[in-house]
């Protein structure tokens, strides 16, 4: 965020645009926009009105207030985080390791103990850690010894790296980046839009084509011999073709190779795929989700050759029929169901 962008976020908000609409102007991600309001933002009753005449009118006023955003005061407050990030390696101090590790040790994420610690610890600045503090100490080299990623959530023994390199939008012919997507999509407001993605079996044993319809969280899985383009293709046409013509209007897909044959899914059924951006899987949150609810069926390391698509489908079934709060509680199963039947659909929360 430069002071320009600060400004820009404090101008559209007081016009009464929302987060997403100046994430879009602004051509960032509306959580980007979200965590500077937050940090940017200050409480009006903690200051006098007479100290900031052109706010006198917010401000003079009983009760309390909400949280006003100013551009040169959200700079100032930027520029202070970025001073202190230069502060001494926190990791050094033995009572706050001692006491993450005994945290980790019963099973608490990296994100419950650095937002416990606070609670915790009110008076001890030493006592404090972020959550990428927790999980990079965790993963450097003077700390493998101890193995403690077996304790995180997911247990990986390596770090993920967190951006990538370049991807060749070549490799697949005729992309449509999801930026070209209708809006309608972006807020779930309409049915039949879905999510796909694959997730492979250890040591080249197959795979499974994953898909998710966006509204409904309605997870179709099928198992396929090898994550390969014609492979995913007919997993699609196999599924979709089973489904009423309103329940499929379109796929957003990542940039795997097994969906180089997205045009033939388009020629066959009319149904366009669009592709997120590199490294972003937070733009097909919905499908990532539930790869890791099959993943609690299915760990990372497992064959899949006597996985048969009978076992499979009773995994499927078990997690489509499991309440969902974004959902009143009710089921995908039950959600699908009920709007597959309609021909038009209402519009729905969007997570």
């Amino acid at each position: 965020m430069t002071m320009d962008d600060r400004g820009e976020i404090a101008r559209l908000g007081d016009r009464g645009k929302t987060k997403a609409q100046i994430a879009r102007a602004l051509g960032v991600h509306r959580s980007t926009i979200t965590r500077e309001v937050r940090r940017g933002s200050w409480q009006p009753e903690h200051d006098h009105a007479n100290l900031r005449p052109y706010l006198r009118n917010r401000l003079d006023t009983p009760g309390p207030h909400e949280r006003l955003y100013l551009a040169g005061q959200a700079q100032l407050m930027a520029q202070e985080r970025a001073a202190e990030s230069h502060r001494p390696y926190r990791m050094s101090y033995d009572r706050l390791v001692d006491w993450v590790i005994k945290h980790l040790l019963k099973g608490w994420t990296p994100q419950e103990i650095a937002g416990r610690l606070p609670i915790e610890f009110p008076d001890d600045a030493r006592m404090r850690a972020s959550a990428e503090t927790i999980y990079a100490w965790i993963y450097s080299k003077p700390q493998q010894h101890r193995q403690l990623w077996q304790y995180l959530p997911r247990g990986q023994r390596k770090r993920r790296k967190r951006a990538g390199g370049r991807v060749h939008s070549e490799r697949i012919k005729w992309r449509t980046s999801i930026h070209d997507r209708p809006t309608v999509i972006e807020d779930r407001a309409q049915f039949g839009h879905w999510e796909a993605d694959s997730v492979l079996g250890a040591g080249g044993t197959g795979g499974l084509h994953t898909s998710v319809e966006r509204t409904s969280r309605y997870l179709a899985a099928v198992k396929i011999p090898a994550i390969t383009a014609r492979a995913t293709l007919e997993a699609q046409q196999a599924m979709f073709t089973t489904m009423p013509a309103h329940a499929v209007k379109s796929v957003t897909a990542d940039n795997g190779s097994e969906f180089a044959y997205h045009y033939r899914l388009a020629d066959t059924l009319a149904i366009p795929t669009y592709f997120a951006d590199p490294y972003s899987a937070w733009q097909r949150g919905t499908n990532e989700h539930f790869n890791g609810r099959i993943r609690r069926y299915l760990p990372k390391g497992t064959s899949f050759t006597d996985l048969t698509q009978t076992e499979f489908d009773e995994f499927v079934t078990e997690i489509n029929n499991r309440p969902r709060k974004i959902l009143g509680w009710a089921t995908p199963a039950e959600i699908f169901q009920e709007l597959s039947s309609k021909e038009t659909t209402p519009c729905c929360t969007s997570d």
